[in-house]
């Protein structure tokens, strides 16, 4: 590990302890008895199959990976499934540094070139952007869910209406690098000499190249669909979780369930490799004041909802990381040092 990563995981350690700190302290009568009373009545069924939605959100991935793909090279999702899984196998272990695995496993696998799966990889964020943020609006603005929050339910058509702005703008940025990327990219770099705004040009290639990918309004429907139906399916993957303790608190509908996402989305921003951190703060912190879970059932929903939807993809990717003889960290390695 360099000295600048070393020194990023020091800061967001520090960051998170903070965070812990100021949050248990506002609970100290925190009883791990009921943690542990409460844990334990969780009911095993709803949590399988809450790890079988996830699974199969991550082979919505791969068939979406496999549209991707179709204008450069006739795949199968079943082939591309391997590397997506061990590829989040290698995010949730090793964190940011795991986070190439995926692109690069792809390129290998399909004889492509690294960089124009890492362009893919950028257009499928824009996807993952676009179908969460939509799903959350929908759910902010056209269901009765999030207004039973009385009290949040302003900040929430707030925080709505300034999500649309920014996929209003997003959306806009992409149809222009999608005619004019090359442009951009020139204009960018005449703009600045330094590395940064190399990289950035490189990038806004990189995104162009991928953007290239989408021949045709059939598939553009084809990936919207399945980016739909995937974030869908993670949430109803955690309406399984938040529904396994029985308790009428967290039996909550689909509509509120994305509310819990997003505050777990914004928290994932400060995460430790293998440890996380910050998804579960966020999570814990929203159960508690805003669904109005006890500490104790917010802790033990919160820690959970992450095993079975961050967490639970590592035994199976494990198992085909071994099958195919391969070493995350390796990867990792590789990865990073092919990245342009």
């Amino acid at each position: 590990m360099n000295k600048k990563r070393f020194l990023i995981y020091a800061l967001v350690a520090l960051l998170l302890g903070a965070l812990f700190y100021v949050q248990f302290r506002t609970w100290r009568r925190f009883d791990w008895n009921i943690f542990l009373a409460q844990t334990r009545q969780i009911k095993l069924l709803h949590i399988l199959f809450g790890i079988g939605l996830t699974y199969f959100a991550y082979i919505l991935r791969a068939v979406r990976w496999r549209i991707f793909l179709r204008p450069v090279k006739q795949t199968t999702a079943a082939k591309l499934l391997a590397p997506t899984v061990i590829g989040f196998t290698g995010l949730s272990l090793l964190g940011r540094p795991g986070e190439m695995i995926r692109p690069y496993l792809i390129a290998r696998k399909e004889e492509l070139s690294f960089s124009s799966q890492l362009a893919v990889w950028t257009v499928e964020r824009i996807f993952d952007i676009g179908a969460f943020a939509l799903l959350l609006v929908g759910a902010i603005f056209l269901t009765s869910g999030p207004r039973q929050f009385t009290a949040y339910y302003g900040k929430f058509r707030d925080g709505g209406l300034i999500l649309i702005a920014l996929v209003a703008v997003l959306a806009i940025a992409t149809a222009i690098i999608a005619k004019k990327g090359d442009v951009v990219a020139e204009w960018v770099g005449r703009r600045s000499t330094s590395h940064l705004g190399h990289k950035i040009a490189m990038r806004i290639r990189e995104f162009r190249g991928g953007l290239n990918t989408i021949h045709g309004l059939s598939e553009l429907a084809q990936l919207i669909v399945v980016s739909l139906a995937m974030w869908y399916a993670i949430a109803l993957a955690y309406q399984q979780v938040t529904g396994a303790y029985g308790l009428p608190m967290l039996q909550v509908p689909v509509s509120q369930v994305f509310l819990l996402m997003g505050s777990s989305m914004i928290g994932s921003m400060v995460q430790l490799p293998g440890v996380g951190g910050g998804s579960q703060l966020a999570t814990i912190t929203t159960l508690q004041h805003v669904f109005g879970a006890a500490p104790e059932l917010a802790a033990s929903c919160g820690i959970l909802l992450w095993m079975v939807t961050f967490m639970s993809v590592i035994p199976w990717g494990l198992i085909l990381a071994h099958r195919e003889r391969l070493s995350l960290r390796k990867l990792s390695e590789e990865s990073h040092e092919q990245e342009p």
